[in-house]
């Protein structure tokens, strides 16, 4: 049975989340030329982080005999409106003009999110092996972001490889948390953490982290990697 958490550690992850959906806005307002696109964007993210919120505290996520798997509400949106985004040309002009800095900084949100989970564990709501004490190493991309960033500022051309191998350990570090996340949740592909299972995302708030939080920091690698790419 999980203990109860301290209302410090779902303040810290609720702030995070605003926080994080706040650049999204500081984005909008960034973006003169498609501001209607943008805001559009917008209402989408906090109309999804309130039905996410709606689902959780009802309890929808807990039944996980279900088939389909009910986590795919959570996951498959997300997926699915990062590929639209990429596919169609107007996004991609829209986040080939977010500055670099920009989307580096995004991923200070790593920290906070790093010392959550490590309460959770710590209140047995999801096993060890999913913090900086176990198998996830996300916290050290969220402590190097501030010099990530400082040489896209000031070394455009020399870092320019340096900052796509941040960008894609970043990324092989978010696959290794997400993997054993969904390998420890209970579920029909849970392989991991009988005694302590990740139950901690079926319910709010943290139910924002595999449906909001990942995402977002998906979307900035994956940005900053395409932009490395194509301006070769």
């Amino acid at each position: 049975m999980s203990a109860h958490l301290p209302p410090l550690v779902p303040i810290i992850f609720g702030s995070t989340v605003f926080a994080i959906l706040g650049y999204f806005f500081s984005l909008v307002l960034g973006s003169r030329k498609n501001w209607i696109g943008s805001s559009l964007i917008l209402l989408a993210l906090a109309a999804w982080l309130a039905l996410q919120g709606i689902l959780s505290g009802t309890g929808f996520y807990l039944v996980t005999d279900s088939f389909p798997p009910r986590f795919l509400c959570m996951v498959a949106p997300p997926i699915l409106f990062l590929v639209l985004l990429f596919i169609f040309p107007s996004s991609r002009t829209w986040i080939d003009q977010i500055p670099g800095e920009n989307l580096t900084y995004l991923h200070l949100a790593r920290i906070p999110v790093e010392l959550v989970l490590y309460w959770l564990a710590m209140y047995g709501w999801v096993p060890i092996s999913m913090t900086f004490a176990g198998w996830n190493f996300d916290i050290l991309i969220g402590l190097t972001a501030p010099i990530a960033a400082y040489f896209i500022l000031n070394k455009p051309t020399s870092s320019k490889n340096w900052i796509l191998f941040w960008n894609i350990v970043g990324l092989l570090f978010l696959l290794n948390i997400v993997i054993l996340g969904i390998l420890s949740a209970p579920g029909p592909f849970q392989k991991l953490s009988f005694e302590r299972p990740n139950t901690a995302v079926l319910q709010f708030p943290y139910v924002w982290l595999p449906s909001f939080i990942v995402p977002s920091v998906l979307f900035a690698h994956l940005v900053s990697i395409r932009r490395r790419c194509v301006a070769g």
